[in-house]
């Protein structure tokens, strides 16, 4: 998508955020336009049987709290990586128990496709559970900066702005992760980080 068509697509966003609190049913567009992003990052995340109640309850909370969304401080699609984000957290014991069960057993049938996807995303195929394994071990401030880089492939301000947090504090805590991934695979790097590649 073109920068123009970006922004264009985004202030249609925007304006369909705006047109919903007279008219509820037009906040149909933004369901139906990222319910299936959203869908695969907290399914990737927790599982997929966790994910129908996570992602419903994001879609939820956005409705209701429309008339404060602020189109100047992040797009639509930003805002709502915000939200789930901040729901994951209410189900951290899932998401360490699926990936140390990765890290022990590998994919764990409890949770399927969940562990694959999280690692094809941030490790190369031979590193599976130990990546998955050190993810668990992070704190639950420095993964859920490093898996909105590595699932939803947002940038450091996009981040910023969907967890309320200074840009500065992005880039701290990523690099914290990485280290502490670099260290536990015995100095590789588990992740590229998308400002060495221009997309940051």
């Amino acid at each position: 998508m073109t920068t123009v068509s970006w922004a264009a697509h985004r202030a249609g966003d925007a304006e369909a955020v705006r047109h919903s609190l007279a008219d509820a049913e037009r906040f149909s567009v933004i369901f139906d336009t990222y319910f299936g992003e959203i869908h695969r990052y907290v399914a990737q995340r927790l599982g997929t049987d966790s994910a129908e109640d996570v992602v419903a309850e994001t879609f939820l909370t956005a409705f209701r709290k429309r008339a404060r969304y602020d189109p100047a401080r992040a797009s639509v699609r930003v805002w709502l990586y915000g939200i789930a984000t901040n729901l994951i957290r209410r189900h951290h014991r899932t998401e360490v128990r699926a990936l140390r069960a990765l890290g022990r057993h590998g994919p764990d049938p409890d949770f399927p496709g969940h562990e694959d996807e999280v690692s094809v995303q941030v490790s190369a195929e031979s590193l599976r559970p130990h990546i998955a394994a050190a993810v668990a071990e992070l704190h639950q401030r420095d993964r859920d900066v490093l898996l909105l880089v590595a699932l939803a492939e947002l940038s450091h301000e996009e981040i910023a702005t969907a967890l309320g947090i200074p840009y500065g504090t992005v880039g701290s805590r990523l690099n914290r992760a990485r280290r502490k991934l670099r260290a536990a695979l015995g100095d590789t790097n588990p992740m590229r980080d998308p400002r060495e590649n221009g997309h940051g």
